[in-house]
């Protein structure tokens, strides 16, 4: 009898250590959150989002302390999920591939100069499983830009003799602050059971909990490469699960109408169940990672040229690189809007697509100014625009874009205001001279462009990946699976 419960035991304790160490895949919903019904216009909507996209660029130019985090009016993608008990509620926060901070607002909490910004889901209130990180951490030191633990345990009041034999456990991570673009936080260091959609939990889950925020009330999800990101995190766990993510943007055109099912966010690997449920052979463009010493939680790639029709457009150099003082290379990053270029880059590909459409199609100027985007056209019925596609480094690693990915099209003069006409924008935009992006990337891929692709981050392999798909559909299958 004890020799058969032993084995029933063992039997169901093999199953569940199983069960986690092989699970190949874990599917979850992204929401996009901006929407065109929360602007008066299509100008206010463009301006605002392309306002947002080159502050978020710049800030990563700025002091080694700030890091890149997503700016109101809304990054564009949320993740929920729940900490504390299984039975807690969800919380809604940005997904953001540039930043590896999980950090959201708690109760009580307080957000200055957030009137016109509301929160997503209430603050949390921390359950009482939830333990603060103490100061010997390595979190705690990596959420202090990697200050000795010494130093922090001082500042956190541990008496001399107890940091001389490390015996600080019982004092707390002090609070860090952060600022970005146009606002900051200060936040403290918790850990609590967090649980996926799907039940799929990590226990002691490292996050930042902040009572107080400047122009942000809604709180980020990093899933950017350092040890505090939720792969990271979920990797120790789960490596399976933790070291390579992807996800499938349902293509919208800022209209909520266009996305009737969420965009799906695979942690994991999962193409031997593809193979199972289509029959068309999904190929994927691969480009290595690049090391970004200032930046080391950024996904940076090299980026060769840029095609307009049959032009190719060489990248400068510092687009193929990153050197030592973290300049260079392109970020691919879920948090921005649009493409970020520098100026040569950008002149030069504006310069040809200009020279292509403009035979055909009178500039609409006004609407450059008004929306921060350009070259702008105004047309009748139809536009003819030339393709654009991305070359990375790498064999055979060219991305060609969706038109809708890259030019705009809207009708100007809906609000009453003016002649209703059509017009139609390039969605790129101008990330400055090189001089002036000395110490952080040299452009950004923006999540519009990333549209109607699926975007794999292979961590063990280093490699970011590119496959046209149908996201809707691709939700559907993987759910259905």
């Amino acid at each position: 009898m004890v020799r058969s419960l032993f084995l029933l035991c063992f039997l169901v304790l093999s199953s569940c250590i199983f069960n986690v160490s092989t699970s190949e895949m874990v599917l979850l919903p992204l929401t996009h959150s901006l929407s065109k019904t929360q602007f008066t216009t299509a100008h206010h909507l463009l301006k605002a989002t392309s306002s947002r996209s080159a502050a978020r660029f710049k800030n990563h130019h700025r002091r080694q302390k700030q890091i890149s985090l997503p700016l109101s009016p809304g990054s564009d993608y949320t993740l929920s999920f729940s900490l504390g008990s299984a039975h807690s509620p969800s919380v809604s926060l940005y997904l953001d591939t540039g930043s590896d901070l999980v950090w959201l607002p708690c109760a009580p909490f307080e957000c200055i100069l957030c009137e016109s910004k509301p929160p997503l889901t209430p603050p949390l209130n921390l359950s009482s499983s939830a333990s603060p990180v103490h100061c010997q951490s390595s979190t705690c030191s990596a959420a202090h830009s990697f200050h000795s633990t010494s130093d922090l345990c001082a500042i956190a009041r541990c008496p001399l003799d107890d940091i001389e034999i490390s015996d600080c456990r019982s004092f707390s991570c002090p609070p860090f602050y952060y600022a970005y673009g146009d606002g900051s936080l200060i936040a403290r260091l918790f850990r609590d059971t967090l649980t996926l959609p799907n039940s799929f939990t990590i226990h002691n889950f490292t996050f930042g909990c902040a009572h107080t925020t400047l122009a942000e009330p809604v709180g980020v999800a990093g899933f950017g490469r350092g040890v505090l990101s939720l792969p990271a995190q979920l990797a120790s766990v789960s490596p399976q699960l933790g070291n390579r993510f992807s996800y499938c943007l349902v293509a919208h055109s800022f209209d909520s109408d266009k996305v009737h099912r969420p965009s799906p966010l695979i942690l994991g690997r999962y193409e031997e169940k593809e193979k199972q449920f289509q029959k068309e052979r999904v190929k994927f463009v691969y480009t290595d990672m690049l090391e970004n010493p200032k930046h080391p939680y950024c996904y940076s790639v090299g980026l060769e040229r840029i095609s307009i029709g049959k032009t190719k457009i060489p990248a400068p150099e510092m687009l193929k690189r990153v050197d030592s003082k973290g300049s260079g290379g392109m970020v691919v990053d879920s948090g921005t809007t649009f493409t970020m270029l520098p100026a040569s880059l950008y002149n030069s590909v504006v310069s040809e697509f200009d020279h292509r459409v403009s035979k055909y199609y009178k500039r609409a100027t006004q609407i450059e100014e008004k929306t921060g985007l350009g070259p702008c056209y105004y047309y009748d019925k139809t536009i003819k625009v030339p393709v654009v596609a991305l070359q990375f480094l790498g064999n055979e690693s060219d991305v060609v874009l969706p038109r809708r990915n890259y030019f705009y099209e809207f009708l100007d003069g809906s609000d009453g205001t003016s002649e209703k006409r059509n017009v139609g924008c390039l969605m790129l935009m101008n990330g400055g001279d090189e001089e002036e992006l000395i110490g952080g990337p040299g452009a950004t891929l923006g999540n519009y462009q990333q549209q109607g692709f699926e975007v794999v981050y292979d961590l063990e392999k280093r490699v970011v990946g590119f496959a046209r798909r149908q996201c809707s559909t691709l939700w559907e299958r993987l759910k259905r699976n």
